[in-house]
């Protein structure tokens, strides 16, 4: 059944995007596939991971003031004792005649199933721009010859806190303690969302994030990689959580010298961040986190993480 809530939350965080937004214009101008929490939200897995699956419709206020529903499929681990919530984040194709015919993740993806063992609410969202969701696509960069990364993040960002307000406000979801994912495009989000207010948060996994990838369809061409590089310095002067960082060292998009070249910044402007360099996952490591087995690689990285962030939080 599809939910709709009306009202519009978040003004606050709202008004500090209008002023990040307003100090990214002295940057030079320049998609990748770009209560108590229960022990079992941080602890082993399940011996099931049968789930319930519904879908909803997430406010979110453009920065101009408009409402737009995101569609969400919200996959709820078994029993009623609320829990712990984890908002997966997709990339961005490449070719923008696939972002219309984009799809919401699904409960039985092996992404989602390695959280719903461990007790965690899966929440996929389809960002403006993208599948059912549709509308402007609000974190464009703006092409590679005046790309503008700090904005595009910002803009991923927006979306990721609408879904994250709404959930941690449903009945079956712990109001705190939440964890952000996201993978390539929906990385870079989670990267700038952690320079942004995020009281509901404690914990976020990048997984190959970035933008400008595969330049001219070229693998291992970025577009103003120094541009990237100069936005990730920029998000972590205000970033505020430990994060996770994985890059495997196959990943066409963002080659391990550019990842380590975005941590170095990030890390070095104040952010908190710990890179991991799996080996190589197939025919290309940019598609680990949601490609078959990826989890045996990832999983044991992030289940460390969160037992470290979230261990007695609420």
């Amino acid at each position: 059944m599809l939910r709709m809530i009306l009202s519009i939350r978040g003004l606050a965080w709202t008004s500090v995007l209008g002023t990040l937004l307003l100090a990214v214009c002295v940057l030079p101008k320049a998609m990748s596939q770009e209560g108590n929490a229960s022990p079992a939200a941080i602890g082993s897995p399940s011996s099931s991971a049968q789930s319930q699956d519904e879908l909803h419709l997430v406010p979110v206020t453009d920065a101009r003031g408009n409402v737009v529903q995101l569609r969400a499929r919200i996959c709820r681990p078994a029993g009623d004792v609320p829990a712990r919530l984890v908002v997966i984040n997709h990339g961005s194709p490449r070719n923008a005649l696939a972002r219309p015919t984009m799809q919401l993740g699904r409960c039985d993806a092996e992404a989602a199933q390695w959280f719903l063992s461990r007790g965690y609410v899966v929440v996929f969202a389809l960002r403006r721009g993208y599948g059912e969701t549709g509308g402007d696509w609000a974190e464009n960069y703006g092409g590679c010859a005046r790309a503008d990364y700090v904005r595009a993040g910002i803009e991923t960002a927006r979306d990721i806190e609408a879904v994250v307000s709404y959930a941690t406000a449903l009945p079956f979801v712990l109001r705190d303690g939440a964890v952000v994912v996201g993978q390539s495009a929906g990385g870079w989000g989670t990267i700038a969302y952690d320079s942004l207010p995020h009281p509901r948060v404690g914990a976020f996994v990048v997984m190959a994030g970035g933008r400008g990838g595969h330049e001219n369809n070229q693998k291992n061409e970025n577009c103003h990689s120094e541009r990237l590089v100069e936005a990730a310095r920029f998000f972590g002067r205000s970033a505020s959580t430990p994060m996770l960082w994985v890059y495997a060292i196959n990943d066409s998009y963002f080659a391990p010298s550019l990842g380590r070249a975005l941590w170095q910044a990030f890390t070095a402007a104040g952010g908190k961040a710990d890179l991991k360099e799996p080996g190589p996952y197939g025919d290309d490591g940019h598609h680990l986190f949601f490609g078959p087995g990826g989890s045996a690689v990832w999983g044991p990285l992030v289940e460390q993480y969160l037992s470290e962030r979230l261990t007695g939080a609420n």
